[in-house]
């Protein structure tokens, strides 16, 4: 992305023929804005991207965005570069490969996150996405990303960590009994190693995407999830490329840099103010957000193995994996 409302590479394949857009069916990208509740980037792109699919597909705009998931995180700072990725399906015979589902929560109303109802909601998308996957036993399923209302100003983190407990309960990660309001941001022993979830004001509903394997997907993709215990778990990081059939030895080869198809990851600035024994000052430091801190240091080190910037890092990942850490995902093409 040349600025934030820059789609001319998704202009480029619709127009020669190689992409259709109705075959598209959800985006996840980060823009370059503060990922604060300020940050106007995403809802830039989402207009943008709204614009060029509608009229690529001669639909309405409404109609596509109640149909497709954009999942937008602020913040690229250090390395990372501003991108986003397109995943796209068309109907085809497979035995079996990575597949995606996708749906969308009622609108939600100002302030109603972070709460009982925000979790009810978000298990209830995360398993009407998996079923849009034909994915029936959760122990198929990698990833689930979602995005949710930021609900006004000092609900952000609660309306993060709401999304991803609703999540987690849906694939069982989390107990029914646990998965309650009082626990967020309360208690981070409960926790799903693959979830992803964030909130922004660009979105009046909960929106979900759902990763993972199911018969009748075409093979030839590879997605790999790890947690991560800390910013600097390299070990985790270098076992996602390997996962996904990459050498990450300790980074990954030139030549199988085009192979990597997308990067996603989740971090979080250590509550404890230590990071393996020693101070850290992203939760102190007033002139910088503590996400801020988190994106740019946990980017260079998951950019350093990929040898590319194109890394979606969100921060604050409460209950989406261990504490103090995160997970990172890597979805690669097979060799």
């Amino acid at each position: 992305m040349a600025h934030p409302g820059d789609v001319s590479a998704l202009a480029g394949l619709l127009g020669s023929g190689a992409l259709d857009a109705g075959a598209i069916r959800a985006v996840i990208g980060k823009t370059e804005g503060n990922g604060g509740l300020n940050d106007f980037t995403r809802g830039y792109f989402t207009q943008s991207l709204l614009h060029l699919l509608s009229r690529a597909a001669g639909r309405e705009a409404e109609a596509l965005a109640a149909r497709i998931p954009c999942v937008l995180s602020g913040g690229t700072e250090g390395v990372l570069s501003p991108h986003y990725m397109v995943f796209a399906a068309e109907p085809a015979e497979g035995g079996g490969g990575l597949a995606i589902g996708t749906a969308f929560g009622p609108p939600v109303a100002p302030g109603d996150v972070g709460n009982d109802a925000q979790i009810a909601r978000v298990a209830a998308a995360t398993r009407a996405a998996m079923a849009d996957a034909g994915i029936e036993d959760p122990a198929q399923v990698a990833l689930v990303q979602v995005k949710s209302p930021a609900g006004g100003p000092g609900l952000l983190l609660r309306s993060v960590a709401g999304g991803a407990m609703g999540a987690a309960l849906a694939l069982g990660d989390v107990p029914a009994k646990a998965a309650r309001e009082a626990a967020l941001l309360d208690d981070f022993s409960l926790f799903s190693p693959r979830v992803s979830a964030s909130a922004g004001v660009e979105v009046m509903q909960d929106e979900v995407i759902v990763l993972g394997t199911a018969p009748g997907w075409v093979p030839g993709l590879s997605i790999a999830v790890r947690p991560m215990t800390d910013a600097l778990d390299l070990a985790a990081i270098q076992s996602a490329f390997r996962g996904a059939g990459l050498s990450a030895d300790p980074d990954v080869p030139p030549g199988q840099r085009s192979r990597i198809r997308a990067i996603l990851a989740k971090g979080e600035p250590d509550r404890s103010l230590h990071v393996r024994g020693q101070r850290h000052t992203m939760l102190g430091d007033t002139d910088l957000d503590a996400q801020r801190h988190l994106r740019a240091a946990l980017g260079a080190v998951i950019a350093s193995v990929a040898g590319d910037g194109r890394v979606f890092v969100s921060g604050g990942a409460a209950h989406q994996g261990p504490p103090g850490g995160g997970l990172v995902a890597v979805i690669a093409e097979s060799a």
